[in-house]
């Protein structure tokens, strides 16, 4: 378990060989075990840096015997509490890049009394010390890992803090409301309230219209951030490899004119358009007894029962069969949504419109060739991201804990609503409002879990 009073250090760097790594070290003895370790060459003492200075000097490790030794010369940065990216004191050494160098300067760190910091618990510290709200955390998590360049601007703008100001203000709503009903419950006869029942009934109504339009933000935010499960199905030899690595921007899937050559399911994260796609390709739908491409194709079905979006490849250079007629009634029954990508058009389309005709969302293209993919990527993108929504700019719900927390309270002020539209007492209304105000809580980090915290947080690497 993470001690909070604990002085921690990590390398912040990626492992490996590099011009310059970084090391950092946050807590009460920051300075105090920095000073063991870096010299300045001035020859004054850390403690005596002014804060938000880098000083130039001599980096030492453990030798032999105990004996320290300069392994290396660099810079250290000192920040004081409260204002750095912790809140606590901090200090973050720079010295040359290498594997071996980087883990002797942190070996000494810890001997000096530092302790190695676990998984994102310098992020966490942040947001103990109130310099991050918990949405704001979860997004710099996502710059982190991001992918796609629409993932680093939705995750680049989630830490600016726009959500838990939403969120405050949508909480200190619902707080007013409750103290206006407790103060009629507490003195019946008193006319103190600071609100009247219509006017408890619009203060409700518009945390009613921001929460909606909260999560109406989420169908985007989760397009783009958690991505899309996507299956690309059809027949053999309908060019489903060929679509999967056009999307996917290289050769990842072997294309032959062989049936069956894609044997199993294969997966990569890629951006088509705004929209990030987990991109499944998988083996050709059809009647076989090869034992192996039985497989092969169980798997195919298992991933395409899962999927939210289908890409459902047909040949419409040619007429369908009836395996294909039956893939079709399938897909027309399935709970995602499902474009009809008409391939081949190269070589024509004697069977586009037919296909057209059975599906919702259709469009043609050659994989082969790249001729239509704008027109995929535009659907695509009509169908799970707004148009309205600027990622950069607006508050965009981004994950599932998110808009859990969002629906939650969404329900229990409808609830509330509810009992004053039905004339109910007014104190019923309380027990809705809290469970509203909680929701908020658990959404902007105001009061959750542990647990919740401590899966957020064990995604970070260790260093930041």
């Amino acid at each position: 378990m993470m001690m909070l009073g604990d002085t921690i250090a990590a390398i912040s760097t990626p492992r490996g060989k590099g011009g310059v790594a970084l090391l950092r070290v946050s807590g009460p003895r920051a300075v105090e075990i920095c000073e063991r370790v870096f010299l300045p060459a001035s020859g004054k003492g850390l403690s005596e840096v002014p804060a938000r200075t880098s000083v130039y000097g001599a980096i030492l490790g453990n030798g032999v015997d105990g004996v320290r030794e300069t392994v290396d010369d660099g810079l250290a940065t000192v920040f004081r509490e409260p204002a750095s990216f912790t809140g606590e004191d901090t200090v973050e050494i720079c010295c040359h890049g290498g594997i071996l160098l980087t883990e002797t300067v942190l070996t000494s760190l810890i001997s000096a009394g530092a302790r190695a910091a676990e998984a994102g618990e310098f992020t966490r510290r942040a947001f103990v010390n109130g310099k991050m709200g918990l949405s704001s955390a979860e997004a710099l998590g996502n710059l982190l890992e991001a992918q796609t360049h629409e993932q680093m601007r939705l995750a680049h703008a989630g830490t600016n803090g726009k959500l838990e100001e939403a969120c405050r203000e949508i909480y200190e709503t619902l707080r007013d409301v409750l103290a206006s009903i407790y103060v009629k419950i507490d003195y019946p006869d008193e006319d103190l309230a600071d609100m009247s029942r219509a006017e408890i009934d619009a203060a409700l109504g518009g945390c009613e219209e921001k929460l909606k339009a909260l999560c109406a933000t989420y169908r985007t935010g989760h397009a783009i951030a958690e991505g899309i499960s996507t299956v690309i199905c059809g027949r053999p030899n309908v060019g489903k490899s060929s679509l999967y690595n056009r999307i996917v921007g290289r050769d990842a899937a072997i294309v032959t004119a062989v049936e069956g050559t894609t044997r199993d399911v294969l997966c990569e994260t890629a951006a088509l358009g705004r929209v990030t796609l987990r991109l499944f390709d998988t083996a050709g739908l059809h009647d076989t007894a090869d034992p192996v491409e039985q497989i092969g194709i169980a798997r195919a079905r298992e991933a395409l029962d899962r999927a939210e979006l289908v890409l459902a490849v047909f040949d419409g250079s040619r007429q369908p069969d009836d395996e294909e007629l039956a893939l079709i009634e399938e897909l027309r029954e399935h709970a995602g949504t499902v474009i009809a990508v008409i391939n081949k058009s190269d070589l024509g389309e004697a069977a586009a419109d037919f296909y057209r005709s059975k599906f919702a969302h259709a469009v043609t293209l050659s994989a082969e060739r790249g001729e239509g993919m704008d027109a995929l990527t535009d659907l695509t993108e009509t169908l799970f991201v707004r148009g309205d929504i600027d990622v950069r700019r607006d508050v965009v719900l981004s994950n599932a804990r998110q808009n859990g927390a969002a629906l939650a309270a969404l329900e229990a002020v409808g609830s509330a609503r509810g009992a004053l539209a039905a004339g109910l007492p007014i104190e019923l209304c309380c027990s809705d409002a809290e469970c509203a105000m909680e929701a908020i809580a658990q959404l902007d980090g105001r009061s959750i879990s542990e647990d919740i915290v401590a899966q957020i947080f064990s995604h970070f690497c260790v260093g930041k």
